[in-house]
């Protein structure tokens, strides 16, 4: 924002310095030049005055030296021709006496009493101004004189003028360019402060509340209003966290009591309420699940975790072998399938956490005799793709909303163990989908972030501000 403040306040000096100096410029160039050729005509019409006196009275051999004293203190050329056209006179030997100018329009106008100013290409290639003046007493015409001045003289003084403004304005430019970045600063400091305190905040702790005592005094409440809620915030959430704690220890002993006291009740029930008794107890341990689940929840979105570089290959292997003889039990093979991963981008533990719930799943499904694949596909994406009866769409569509199930499930679940899988996933910086695997069955993609090979400090940098609030604890919740 600073850079933004800074190039306004340039950009508007800069458009008040051109519609100030460009006219002001114009103005003089054109003064300069009218001034100039007044000056031009002024010392022309002088000499055609003085050079028809001298034609009048027959001295032309005067004539040289009284155009050469002029050029000499000037930087004028002059030729003077009689009345016939033939020149007399000329500074200089560009044109030599005795030649017949009578055709050119400027001497033949003069020769018919009309005086005339104008440019013309000078002996050197350039422009040059020139004023021809007729020498005649009323209306007799004795001759005619043309004065040219080269038009440099006037131009290099337009380039000065022109010059002079440029550094003018490009004085002032700084000046308006410090004073800017200083106000810019003092404007954006707030700010600046507001946004380290609102990462901090995202992170899950505001330390460094934002400066409330400098800046705007607009951005000086804002900051305080900030704090005010932050702290606010701050303290619902430590309120949050102290009951999921405190409701962890308060909740398990009254469940666990209340399953004691209806696995004593067995011995004195009718055989026939052995049933609901059992139906009875079982959900009661459903209970109990689903209130471990609501807390573990309720920790990951209450807690800030950076993701950092872990090895998918290793925890892969790790988790397959740690299934393998429970998916045996149950008569199902666990396979790991696909190229090397490498690292990825997870927070502490999700990983394991995704891959254990998953794997839980599929199993719970798998029909003995069936094959569970972990499959890596290029991309840091891997694929738990199970042979059990599938999802069918819209079942897929709301898997990952909480307390969901689907209708014709049977096994006791509390819906929330996809929706732990997903926050744990999103907090990484990837995303999970549920696919039908080929041949039946369902292909769960969990799709991560690869680290790259080099500058891995600035990606982490990137994928941190994006991460959202997780949990360092591995927990399976079905």
């Amino acid at each position: 924002m600073t850079r933004r403040l800074l190039y306004s306040y340039l950009g508007l000096a800069l458009l008040v310095l051109a519609g100030l100096e460009i006219p002001l410029g114009y103005l003089y160039a054109r003064g300069e030049t009218n001034r100039f050729a007044q000056t031009v005509e002024r010392d022309a019409t002088m000499l055609a005055e003085v050079t028809e006196e001298n034609i009048e009275k027959g001295n032309t051999a005067e004539l040289p030296t009284l155009i050469g004293d002029y050029t000499t203190r000037t930087d004028g050329q002059v030729i003077v021709v009689d009345r016939r056209g033939v020149v007399l006179a000329a500074s200089g030997s560009a044109v030599p006496a005795g030649t017949n100018l009578s055709t050119e329009p400027d001497i033949a106008t003069a020769l018919n009493n009309q005086p005339t100013t104008g440019t013309r290409t000078g002996t050197d290639g350039g422009e040059a101004l020139y004023a021809t003046q007729p020498g005649s007493s009323g209306t007799t015409i004795r001759g005619a004189l043309r004065l040219t001045y080269p038009m440099a003289m006037v131009t290099d003084r337009i380039h000065t003028i022109w010059l002079a403004l440029a550094l003018a304005g490009a004085c002032v430019l700084a000046a308006v360019a410090l004073v800017a970045f200083t106000l810019a600063r003092w404007i954006t400091r707030p700010l600046r402060t507001l946004h380290r305190a609102t990462t901090q905040l995202a992170d899950g702790r505001l330390t460094n509340p934002p400066d409330a005592t400098s800046g705007p005094p607009e951005l000086r409440e804002l900051a305080a209003s900030f704090t005010h809620t932050a702290t606010r915030l701050q303290q619902l959430l430590d309120a949050q966290q102290a009951f999921a704690g405190e409701a962890s220890h308060q909740l398990k002993t009254p469940l666990t009591a209340l399953r004691l006291r209806l696995e004593n009740f067995e011995p004195y029930l009718d055989p026939r309420a052995h049933d609901s008794l059992d139906e009875t107890i079982g959900e009661v341990e459903r209970l109990g699940r689903m209130v471990h689940g609501l807390l573990a929840l309720a920790r990951l979105e209450n807690s800030a975790t950076t993701p950092e570089p872990t090895d998918l290959d290793a925890v892969l292997a790790e988790r397959a072998a740690m299934w393998d003889s429970l998916a045996a039990e149950r008569y199902v093979t666990v396979t790991v399938t696909g190229t090397t991963a490498g690292r990825v981008w997870a927070i502490p533990g999700a990983l394991e956490q995704v891959i254990d719930n998953l794997v839980a799943n599929a199993l719970r499904v798998s029909p003995p005799g069936t094959t569970l694949t972990l499959t890596r596909a290029p991309g840091a994406e891997l694929h738990v793709i199970d042979q059990g009866p599938g999802m069918p769409p819209a079942d897929r569509e709301r898997a990952f909303d909480r307390f969901w199930r689907a209708s014709d499930s049977h096994h006791d679940g509390t819906g929330l163990g996809l929706p732990i899988i997903r926050h744990l996933v999103r907090a990484s910086g990837g995303e999970i989908t549920l696919h039908p695997a080929p041949g039946g069955g369902l292909d769960a993609r969990v799709h991560l972030q690869p680290v790259p090979p080099t500058n891995g400090s600035r990606g982490q940098r990137r994928l941190a501000s994006a991460s959202s609030r997780s949990a360092r604890s591995a927990t399976t919740v079905r």
